[in-house]
């Protein structure tokens, strides 16, 4: 899974794995280990939904978390799908600007549309829908540094997982 981390092309990298461990003794694994990890990681528990994310001391507005999801299999195994991603807040605020850039440049291309089908100048219009993706590639480009820069605390969850996991 390592390998998948920093050669996946998404932004939100998803895995999914197979264990031979029943799922009502995973989840209790992630609980026993819950206080164990504090404050370096912060482990949050529902149902069969477990988030492991960097602790307050060493979180970054870049920093990762995990959200894990089990699923027990017909044989008493467990399947875990797994979603490494920014933080809720981060992931909102980025959505948000994606669709605010997107809107612009709609009611730009529009107004750019009626301006040249009244044969008036529409320099502007297409000015700033040029700026809307220069700002869309942006915003990429900043999630990928931001992707990378997460990459080490992200190989640190994934060690504490599997840790749990193998306990």
């Amino acid at each position: 899974m390592s390998d998948s981390l920093k050669s996946q092309t998404p932004l939100r990298i998803r895995f999914e794995k197979n264990v031979a461990q029943p799922t009502g003794l995973l989840i209790e694994k992630f609980k026993i280990a819950k206080e164990r990890v504090k404050p370096k990681f912060q482990i949050k528990q529902l149902d069969k939904h477990v988030w492991i994310s960097i602790g307050d001391e060493n979180q970054k507005y870049y920093s990762p978390h995990l959200h894990l999801e089990f699923e027990e299999t017909e044989n008493k195994n467990t399947h875990i799908r797994g979603l490494f991603g920014p933080e809720s807040g981060l992931w909102t605020m980025f959505m948000f600007l994606h669709f605010a850039v997107a809107g612009i440049f709609i009611m730009f291309l529009a107004f750019a549309y009626s301006n040249w089908a009244m044969g008036h100048t529409f320099t502007f219009d297409i000015a700033v829908m040029s700026l809307m993706i220069f700002a869309w590639f942006a915003l990429y480009f900043f999630a990928r540094l931001n992707r990378h820069r997460g990459l080490p605390q992200a190989r640190e969850i994934e060690s504490l997982m599997e840790e749990i996991i193998s306990s």
